[in-house]
């Protein structure tokens, strides 16, 4: 990102942002509410209109990219987990990860095989013949993590994947996230408001009225 301004609604939600991710890193970006982290996602991912500035994935140039090829690159490249799980509650647990792979062109077996891994990965396999109902908030964030990264994605954004969950919960659910997108070299971005992703992460920048705050030291990393 070089010199990023982002508009929401008339205001602006990100102001002069420069940040490089490196390939393979896993980066946490944290601060209040209202503060950019979800607008800064939504622009890299190209969801959302730059109105000044430059976002570049690799030599892409997602910033002046029309609709239709942001589309692609979020399809080919980008797996995105929200702080709600939006799962089809007509669908099982297993169908559900393995549809974002058919919608691809994926075989139904080498699709649902793929599903199985990913579940058994995130300890979800238990309950992937159970329809969304009838799980936790805790089983179904599980579930959207492998959803998203069942097709290998190059980058995984998360905004606020904790959200849902309280205690134990929440940080199995982040150690989960974290510790398959590090074991697949996969360029990570996570929202968060709390101090619990400071551990798990390589990197923490903070985001305040939309601008990136002096770094600091992460503990743990």
């Amino acid at each position: 990102m070089r010199r990023l301004h982002c508009l929401r609604e008339g205001t602006e939600a990100l102001r002069d942002i420069t940040l490089d991710i490196d390939e393979g890193e896993i980066l946490a970006v944290v601060g209040p509410r209202g503060s950019g982290r979800s607008s800064l996602l939504g622009c890299v991912a190209g969801r959302l209109p730059v109105h000044e500035g430059e976002v570049w994935f690799g030599d892409l140039p997602v910033h002046a990219l029309p609709e239709a090829a942001r589309a692609r690159m979020r399809r080919e490249h980008v797996g995105w987990i929200g702080d709600t799980p939006r799962l089809l509650p007509e669908l099982t647990v297993r169908e559900n990860v393995a549809l974002p792979l058919l919608l691809a062109g994926a075989g139904s077996r080498a699709a649902h095989r793929a599903a199985r891994e990913w579940l058994g990965r995130l300890d979800a396999d238990g309950f992937a013949r159970r329809r969304p109902a009838g799980l936790t908030r805790a089983q179904r964030q599980r579930v959207a993590i492998a959803r998203a990264l069942v097709t290998g994605p190059t980058v995984l954004l998360a905004d606020e994947p904790g959200a849902p969950l309280r205690g134990r919960d929440r940080l199995c659910a982040l150690r989960a996230l974290v510790a398959a997108a590090r074991s697949h070299h996969i360029t990570t971005v996570i929202t968060g408001t709390g101090p619990e992703l400071a551990g798990l992460v390589d990197r923490v920048v903070t985001l305040e009225d939309g601008r990136v705050m002096d770094p600091a030291p992460t503990p743990g990393a």
